[in-house]
């Protein structure tokens, strides 16, 4: 599979991921012929890029950590949720502690497999997108830096849900400069109402805006005033915002952007430990991409290394059918080469 912009996109191509919708059902299967009109349509909902399906690359196959299941349950649930949220109905936290549940142990499963986050954006599933891959991140730092299980699961929680104080519409004559119209306020004042949850989830949601020279929202915390489960949620939540489309233009940033414009963050605004186990579960590039290699070759990234995330393996191709020639470099052992860009 290849990992390329929409605008790419030639009909008769084979869909290499499915898509789905905000409440987890499948809008598009793999493996499906794209139509011009399929692709119109995909435009015109915010897709910005797409896995197609390529005859000199059938081999790669993506690993995700998450299972097809588990992403439509997550999905499901969170659709659920944020809908009795935004209708000012109530909600059942047992259903999002049991699609947590899972999702844990899928990462469990796949704690060596580097996260991609290369699921399929829309207009329509992106901010339950947004929500899953925050907390998918956040548990996996949070697993790199040994939280026990129940913290485990309490940070999980708090990511999913960090964002949940969007869903409540604030009064027309509110004061948006109130600290407490925040939505990392109105979310906290959603989740300790629920008994069933760990306080410390309600403070995740509060904090996670909070930033270590306090210069963050909404109370201006620092440094050892925010808590831990709050600073692995402001990373993971400040890199899918930059991926899906957070920088100054509004554009979506290249993994290996976000990942530069994070680390400029350290011990500013993001914690330094957080990161440097930020850039060890994160590909920066991931399989799939198409990139230009310092010896000015073009190629495909096939393969990963858990560990050296900015190393991939690369397979370069010439020609077709009979005269067709293909190599790979593995950037893991060829120490002089590196990546020069990539071909988006």
């Amino acid at each position: 599979m290849r990992f390329i912009s929409v605008e790419d996109i030639e009909p008769g191509q084979l869909l290499g991921k499915t898509v789905y919708s905000a409440n987890g059902t499948v809008l598009l299967s793999a493996g499906i012929q794209l139509t011009v009109y399929m692709i119109n349509t995909l435009k015109r909902i915010g897709v910005t890029m797409l896995y197609i399906k390529d005859s000199a690359f059938e081999d790669i196959e993506i690993e995700d950590v998450l299972s097809e299941s588990t992403k439509q349950a997550v999905f499901k649930d969170m659709s659920e949720t944020l809908h009795a949220v935004r209708s000012g109905k109530d909600w059942n936290p047992r259903k999002i502690s049991a699609s947590v549940d899972q999702l844990l142990r899928d990462i469990l499963n796949h704690k060596d497999v580097l996260l991609q986050l290369t699921e399929i954006r829309t207009a329509d599933n992106a901010a339950y997108l947004h929500a899953v891959n925050v907390c998918l991140v956040s548990a996996m730092i949070g697993l790199n830096l040994g939280l026990n299980q129940g913290q485990l699961k309490d940070l999980s929680i708090g990511a999913l849900l960090h964002d949940i104080g969007k869903g409540k519409p604030l009064p027309d004559h509110a004061d948006p400069e109130d600290p407490k119209n925040h939505h990392t306020w109105r979310g906290y004042e959603i989740l300790k109402q629920k008994r069933e949850f760990n306080l410390l989830i309600a403070h995740t949601a509060l904090q996670h805006h909070e930033r270590l020279n306090g210069t963050g929202a909404p109370r201006g915390l620092e440094r050892e005033e925010i808590h831990l489960f709050a600073k692995i949620v402001a990373a993971a939540n400040m890199y899918d915002n930059l991926i899906g489309g957070g920088d100054a233009k509004g554009r979506p940033m290249l993994p290996h952007e976000a990942c530069e414009e994070l680390m400029a963050c350290s011990e500013q605004l993001l914690d330094r430990d957080v990161l440097v186990e930020f850039t060890r579960i994160v590909s920066v590039y991931p399989t799939g991409t198409a990139v230009r290699l310092s010896t000015k070759e073009t190629g495909v990234v096939v393969r990963q290394h858990r560990g050296l995330p900015g190393r991939p393996a690369v397979r370069i191709v010439r020609g077709a059918g009979d005269e067709m020639e293909v190599k790979e470099v593995d950037l893991a052992t060829e120490t002089t080469v590196f990546i020069e860009a990539v071909l988006a």
